[in-house]
């Protein structure tokens, strides 16, 4: 595997060879054990600065279990800085610094001796444009797990069924399991890459403008996928496209930039945003009068 492979899915799904060499967790006695309720997400006074730029500052947000958060705004908000916080992704960029708190659950995962790893298990993340690795079908879910400690073959297989059933996939593609997943249409790439994180039973699912570069069609798939993965996941969603946060979301946060920084201005229930906003930024965003 080349070295930039290597990176993307350290990224994607916290692979670590160092960390295996220590613990090789296997993931047979969890397969498909997902809990009632995944635990939430709470972000207090949260800064994501590059260097002397200030990408956003002093967020404060609710995001529950069981239901779909929409950040949405105009480009340079800080809507996508935010989302790598959670997964600290910030991490890997230099310079970049993230202060202030966010727990996952009773988690505060920007602590000092967090495990990042194990973080990166617990939080999936699904980017704007489908990302599979340059290998078979088969191979983008069975990799992963193999990686992550999985030995049964049987639990592999039965895995790669299941999550690609999740997906809508299992369908489409069982017959030709082992042909590249280069081969797929970008809407089946995209789901594909939905089932790579569903295969590591996350806790925490967070979309990064996911339909961006689809086609209507294949939007509207995934768009109902993510609506029918929001019981068993926390799910955050960033967009620009305020019709589909209006179809698909429960709550909404919407972010702006004020005094050269991005920030949340307003929050809540998605109903309320759109039809009862407190801000008057609010207001004529998304009445399309600003932004």
């Amino acid at each position: 595997m080349n070295s930039e492979l290597t990176t993307a899915f350290q990224i994607e799904t916290g692979s670590s060879t160092e960390a295996f060499a220590k613990k090789e967790q296997s993931l047979e006695d969890k397969s498909r054990q997902k809990p009632l309720s995944a635990p939430g997400l709470t972000l207090k006074k949260v800064n994501v600065r590059y260097g002397d730029t200030n990408a956003i500052e002093g967020a404060c947000l609710d995001i529950p279990s069981g239901s779909i958060t929409a950040l949405v705004g105009p480009s340079g908000c800080g809507k996508s800085s935010l989302l790598a916080s959670i997964s600290r992704m910030t991490d890997l960029t230099p310079q970049c610094q993230v202060s202030g708190e966010i727990f996952l659950g009773k988690d505060n995962i920007l602590a000092k001796g967090t495990d990042l790893n194990r973080l990166r298990r617990r939080v999936g993340m699904v980017f704007q444009s489908p990302n599979p690795f340059p290998m078979s079908i088969e191979e983008n879910i069975r990799f992963p797990l193999r990686d992550h400690g999985m030995r049964d073959e049987s639990v592999i297989r039965k895995t790669i069924k299941n999550v690609l059933g999740d997906v809508g996939l299992w369908d489409e593609v069982k017959d030709r399991l082992g042909q590249s997943a280069l081969a797929l249409s970008g809407g089946q790439q995209q789901r594909l890459c939905i089932a790579r994180c569903l295969a590591l039973d996350p806790e925490v699912l967070l979309f990064d403008e996911p339909c961006s570069a689809l086609d209507p069609l294949s939007s509207a798939k995934v768009e109902t996928l993510i609506k029918g993965l929001k019981s068993r996941y926390t799910v955050l969603l960033v967009t620009h496209n305020l019709a589909q946060a209006r179809r698909i979301a429960d709550h909404v946060a919407v972010c702006w930039v004020q005094a050269g920084c991005g920030c949340i201005i307003e929050s809540g229930d998605t109903r309320s945003i759109f039809e009862r906003p407190v801000h008057p930024i609010t207001q004529a965003f998304c009445q399309g009068l600003q932004g």
